[in-house]
C-alpha cells in the first residue's frame, strides 16, 4: 500500500487544487516582495488558476472525471516551467517577446524599436534562486508531482 492509497479521489483532488492555490499565492508573494514576474512566469500562473477552478468544480459537482482536466492543467504549467527553466539556463532560446534576440540583421531604427518595446523583466534572466533552484524549477517539478496526483485521483475507484 503506497502512501497515496490512503486517500480518496476527492481528498487527492482537494490536495492538488489547494496546492495550486498555494503555488499561486507563493508567486504573488514573491511579486509583493519585489520580484516582478516575466511574461513566461505569468503564463505559468494561468494553468494553476484553472486547476483551482477545476478542483472546486470537481468537488462541488462530484464529477471525478474533471480530475483529467486538472491533470492537464498541472502538466501544462509543469511543461511551461521546464521550458522556462531551459530559457533561464540558456539551454534554448525563449520567446523574442521576453528574451534577448539576435540583432545582427537589424537596422538602427529596428534596433531602437526593439529596445523600446522590450519588457522590463526578461525571461532569460534568473531573478531569484536558492541552492541553484529557481522559481521556474520549483514550478516545473512541483506541478509535475501535482499532475501525477490528479491522474491518480482520476483513475481511483473511490
Amino acid at each position: 500500500m503506497s502512501f497515496l492509497d490512503r486517500f480518496t479521489s476527492n481528498q487527492l483532488i482537494a490536495f492538488a487544487a489547494v496546492s495550486s492555490a498555494l503555488m499561486l499565492g507563493g508567486a504573488f508573494g514573491f511579486q509583493a516582495l519585489g520580484y516582478a514576474p516575466c511574461e513566461m512566469c505569468l503564463w505559468q500562473r494561468w494553468p494553476h488558476a484553472a486547476a483551482v477552478v477545476i478542483g472546486t468544480a470537481a468537488l462541488g459537482t462530484g464529477k471525478k472525471a474533471l480530475a483529467w482536466l486538472g491533470a492537464l492543467a498541472a502538466a501544462t504549467t509543469s511543461a511551461l516551467g521546464f521550458y522556462h527553466s531551459g530559457v533561464e539556463r540558456k539551454l534554448w532560446e525563449g520567446p523574442t517577446s521576453c528574451s534577448g534576440g539576435g540583432v545582427a540583421d537589424l537596422s538602427v531604427d529596428d534596433l531602437l524599436s526593439q529596445i523600446n518595446e522590450a519588457p522590463l523583466i526578461r525571461c532569460d534572466e534568473i531573478p531569484w534562486e536558492f541552492l541553484g533552484v529557481t522559481m521556474a524549477n520549483l514550478n516545473a517539478v512541483g506541478s509535475l508531482g501535482l499532475a501525477v496526483i490528479w491522474l491518480i485521483a482520476a483513475t481511483r475507484k473511490t
